[in-house]
């Protein structure tokens, strides 16, 4: 995927860099199939500025889906089990999962 955005002063018109774009998801489970219940999305390549609760819709239903798409996975979330008698505290989401995908960015003549 090669996408043309302004890039730093520094290099030349059109070289091309690698980006970052990040992909948080939060899932009902740890299991990497499950239903997405929260993400944040950040774009290294400046080409757009997604914040979080800009959509009322994740941007894929299960982490599979972001695999299916290219997308890599960097970490899992990590199985802490729940201390005992606070099975049901409510707290931060613990399946998170982070993913990333980097892009060539040209930039403009």
């Amino acid at each position: 995927m090669t996408v043309e955005t302004t890039i730093p002063a520094w290099q030349a018109a059109g070289d091309s860099v690698l980006r970052q774009q990040v992909l948080v998801l939060y899932l009902a489970t740890s299991a990497l199939d499950s239903w997405v219940v929260g993400w944040s999305q950040y774009d290294g390549t400046g080409l757009t500025s997604p914040t979080t609760g800009d959509s009322d819709e994740p941007p894929y239903d299960s982490g599979v889906a972001a695999l299916r798409d290219g997308w890599r996975l960097l970490q899992a979330a990590q199985l802490i089990p729940p201390v005992g008698g606070h099975e049901y505290d409510v707290s931060f989401l613990k399946h998170e999962f982070i993913f990333e995908r980097i892009v060539e960015v040209r930039a403009e003549a």
